[in-house]
């Protein structure tokens, strides 16, 4: 039997496979509304066959979008839109989930498809950047970050409870809290991006306050039967490696005992000066570590895209789920492909009848 078309259960919440589309964000919102683009994209998505699929980097807050096109839930009327959106997933077979997330110093920035750099200052689409300290990512984001007081970290964390609830209402049954890539609360995390000597900087616990703290207001709103989880940068590769990690696993540890259900093994990309090794399934053997020493169930993506390695790492119990991201851009039915590949019979669960007698019979192409 496949181990990656093995059901997979978290909580009250069971998945039909291994399968997970991670969050990848559309740059195509209003104000941070959905569009038409989002239903049918995320539909489509759920149709293919996938167990899960998380919606996009959503913002808390106007100030903690990525971009101006970056999708919202600080609002009623966005969280109408996502409402529909987790419907239309669930209704195609798929687990609705969906990431709420702040950009930090990493926000006010054009759509990668027209610079994916900061916008200009003067030009009125763009805001006011905050982060732990008053430091930039440099690169392509040069902005200086307004240093946050007490009152905005307070406010914050109400941002991220706030949206959470909205989640929740709208239908989602998997949360997703955006704690990576060198937005807001992995900048808190990492001593390359917080320099503050109070009760959120310094040591680690001073640097894992910000995160622990949001996950426990989360935790108050969330179902305690639904699963919460994080997209969490456990490594940076900057040569300070094993001592970065071993203080992941130490917070991962921290946040299982807080209540989180899963996490999302990723890179920190706090700094722009980093040697990662791309390559197949790279982050599989951290995220195996992260799982053993956490005690806690792992995701990851990057190169896991060929169904014979998403079927190597999920049955040699590297990971719980595997996030298949730019292959189900390329082709919705990514599922079916890798049951075809891994000789699984019949997948017919996977795909509506107007679609499957086709794709069955002829074959997704390899």
């Amino acid at each position: 039997m496949s181990a990656l078309f093995s059901p997979f259960q978290l909580k009250d919440v069971t998945l039909r496979n291994r399968i997970a589309v991670p969050p990848m964000c559309q740059y195509s919102a209003i104000d941070g509304v959905t569009t038409d683009w989002h239903l049918h994209h995320y539909a489509g998505l759920a149709r293919g066959g996938a167990g899960l699929v998380i919606v996009e980097a959503t913002a808390v807050s106007p100030e903690g979008r990525i971009s101006p096109g970056c999708t919202g839930l600080w609002s009623d009327q966005q969280a109408e839109g996502m409402a529909r959106i987790a419907q239309a997933i669930k209704a195609g077979g798929a687990v609705p989930g969906i990431q709420i997330a702040h950009a930090g110093r990493k926000a006010s920035a054009n759509r990668p498809w027209e610079g994916d750099d900061h916008i200009a200052a003067g030009d009125a689409r763009g805001w006011q950047t905050i982060a732990p300290s008053a430091v930039a990512f440099g690169a392509h984001l040069p902005k200086v970050p307004q240093a946050m007081s007490l009152d905005d970290i307070a406010r914050v964390k109400a941002d991220f409870v706030a949206a959470a609830r909205r989640a929740r209402d709208a239908g989602f049954e998997w949360l997703e809290l955006h704690f990576a890539h060198g937005y807001l609360a992995q900048s808190f995390f990492s001593a390359h991006s917080n320099r503050r000597d109070d009760a959120y900087g310094g040591d680690f616990a001073g640097r894992s306050r910000f995160l622990l703290e949001t996950l426990a207001a989360v935790r108050e709103v969330w179902p305690a039967n639904l699963p919460l989880t994080a997209r969490f940068g456990v490594i940076e590769y900057d040569g300070r490696d094993e001592q970065t990690l071993a203080e992941s696993i130490e917070l991962a540890k921290a946040m299982r005992r807080g209540g989180l259900d899963l996490l999302s093994v990723s890179v920190g990309f706090t700094i722009a000066e980093s040697n990662i090794p791309w390559g197949p399934a790279f982050l599989a053997p951290i995220a195996e570590r992260v799982r053993r020493e956490a005690e806690l169930p792992v995701a990851s993506s990057w190169g896991i895209d060929a169904p014979a390695i998403a079927e190597r790492v999920v049955a040699e119990e590297q990971m719980d789920l595997v996030m298949i991201g730019r292959a189900h851009l390329a082709n919705p039915h990514w599922p079916l492909q890798a049951a075809q590949q891994l000789g699984v019979e019949r997948p017919t669960w996977v795909l509506p009848a107007p679609y499957a007698h086709w794709l069955e019979r002829y074959q997704v192409a390899q």
